[in-house]
């Protein structure tokens, strides 16, 4: 990694509550309200945006955990706003604390692990496991 990543460095995301995004299984909606697998997926891109900036040619930032927790329903059409605070870098773990918020306030909150790994590892590891990249 790059050096230059500091604790408290943060990323937004910004964007509007679609269908696409409502609880469904199976192409079934559930709720026309944003699912919790929406909320995992921006709180990972939000921290995602942080770590881009510092990644070499050769190294590719993969998932490691999320903890999630969704506090209000949204529905469609609200604009959300998603926060990652870098809170941790330990080696090449990075921790980041993650808000969800829309007009009336926090609905979500969270933390996500990635781990940076050369890509070539990555694709070590994947073909190991029997998937080809």
């Amino acid at each position: 990694m790059k050096s230059g990543m500091e604790i408290g460095r943060t990323s937004n995301i910004t964007f509007t509550v679609t269908p696409e995004m409502f609880a469904q299984f199976e192409g079934e909606i559930v709720h026309e309200a944003y699912s919790t697998v929406s909320m995992v997926y921006h709180m990972e891109w939000a921290s995602r945006k942080i770590i881009l900036p510092f990644l070499e040619e050769d190294e590719e930032g993969i998932g490691g955990a999320v903890e999630v927790k969704h506090i209000a329903p949204t529905g469609p059409g609200t604009i959300v706003n998603i926060k990652a605070t870098l809170t941790k870098v330990k080696e090449n773990v990075i921790i980041t604390e993650t808000e969800a918020t829309n007009e009336k306030g926090l609905i979500g909150k969270g933390r996500v692990k990635q781990v940076v790994l050369k890509k070539a590892d990555i694709h070590r590891k994947l073909m190991e496991s029997g998937i080809k990249n």
